[in-house]
C-alpha cells in the first residue's frame, strides 16, 4: 500500500465519480479503476460499490478511507512542520468561508493575499458553517471564516470581528424616523436571509411578535432582500460592510438600530487545534485586517495571533 493509493481512494470518495476523481489526480479513468482494483486485491476487501450510476464506499471502505485521510493529513503536517521551521510561507492553503461573509472579504483578500504571497497555492470554497467545521475536522480545508459559535472538540475558534447590522427600509416605511425602533414596525413585513443563522437571530431577537400580521420570505442573498424591499415594501437587516454596495438613493433607506437588541454578528477564524502553520495563519490575518474596518476587529485577536 502506498501514499499515492491512499490519495486515490480519498479522491474517489470525495467525488463519488471516477471521471472527476481521475481529473483531479491527473490520471486516466481506466488507470484509476485498475489501481483501485489492485488495492482491493491487496487488502482482500471491496472498498467501493460501483454501478453505472454511482460509486459509494462499502462499510469497511468508509473505515479505510477515514484512516487514509488521517495518514495523508499526518504526512502533510510533516511537510508543514519543515516549512514552518524554515520560516517559509508557501504551499497549498485551502480556506472555507461562509456565503454571507464571502462577498465582503474574499474579493479583496484574494487580490491582496495572492499578490503578497505568490508561493502559496490558495483555494477558497464557500460553505455553510457546519460544513466548514466538518471539513476542518477531516483535514479537507486549512482555515475557516464563519459566524462565531461553531464548535467541535478538535476545532479552535478565534474571534475575528464584530459587524453591526443596519435596517434597510422601503421608502414608504417610516423613513422619516432618524433611527429604527423595532416596536414601530410590529405589523410591517420583515424579509430575512435564507439559512443565515446570524442574521436570523439578530432579526428575530427584536421581532418577538413577528407572527402578527407579518409575512416572512427567506431570500437567498442580501441583494435579493434589498430588491424585494424596494419592490414589495417592508424592511430587512443588512451587515455594515454591505453599505458600500448600495446606490446613493438606496443609502437613504438605511437606518441604525436603537435599544438593547442583538444587532451585530460576530465572525471567527477557525482552525484545527493541532494546526501548526502559524506563519500561514498570521499571514492570512494580517491580510484580512488590512482592509476590514479597525473598529470591528476583536480586541483579543492581537493576543492570540502575532500581527
Amino acid at each position: 500500500m502506498t501514499l499515492q493509493q491512499l490519495r486515490y481512494i480519498v479522491a474517489i470518495d470525495r467525488y463519488r465519480n471516477f471521471a472527476k476523481a481521475a481529473a483531479e489526480l491527473d490520471v486516466t479513468q481506466p488507470t484509476l479503476s485498475a489501481l483501485l482494483v489492485k488495492l482491493e486485491d491487496e487488502l482482500g476487501v471491496r472498498l467501493f460499490e460501483r454501478s453505472n450510476k454511482s460509486v459509494r464506499p462499502t462499510a469497511i471502505g468508509e473505515t479505510v478511507i477515514r484512516q487514509a485521510e488521517s495518514v495523508i493529513n499526518g504526512v502533510g503536517r510533516i511537510e508543514e512542520t519543515v516549512a514552518e521551521q524554515k520560516g517559509e510561507i508557501c504551499g497549498p492553503l485551502s480556506v472555507g468561508v461562509g456565503p454571507t461573509i464571502a462577498p465582503y472579504i474574499m474579493p479583496w483578500f484574494i487580490k491582496k493575499y495572492t499578490g503578497s504571497h505568490p508561493d502559496v497555492k490558495l483555494t477558497v470554497n464557500e460553505m455553510k458553517g457546519d460544513a466548514i467545521v466538518e471539513s476542518l475536522r477531516l483535514g479537507k480545508i486549512d482555515l475557516g471564516i464563519a459566524v462565531s459559535g461553531l464548535s467541535a472538540p478538535e476545532i479552535e475558534d478565534i474571534p475575528f470581528y464584530s459587524e453591526p447590522f443596519h435596517v434597510y427600509m422601503a421608502k414608504d416605511c417610516l423613513l422619516k424616523i432618524p433611527v429604527f425602533n423595532p416596536a414601530d414596525l410590529m405589523h410591517e413585513k420583515m424579509w430575512i436571509m435564507k439559512e443565515s443563522q446570524c442574521m436570523r437571530e439578530s432579526a428575530f431577537s427584536f421581532c418577538k411578535s413577528r407572527s402578527i400580521g407579518r409575512h416572512i420570505y427567506e431570500a437567498g442573498s442580501i441583494e435579493t432582500l434589498i430588491r424585494i424591499v424596494d419592490i414589495n415594501g417592508g424592511f430587512t437587516i443588512i451587515p455594515e460592510m454591505h453599505l458600500p454596495f448600495l446606490t446613493p438613493e438606496q443609502r437613504e433607506n438605511v437606518r441604525p438600530i436603537e435599544g438593547d437588541f442583538v444587532s451585530n454578528r460576530c465572525v471567527s477564524i477557525y482552525t484545527r487545534k493541532d494546526f501548526i502553520r502559524r506563519r500561514i495563519l498570521e499571514s492570512v490575518v494580517q491580510t484580512l485586517i488590512s482592509f476590514i474596518p479597525r473598529k470591528m476587529i476583536d480586541a483579543s485577536l492581537t493576543e492570540r495571533i502575532k500581527i
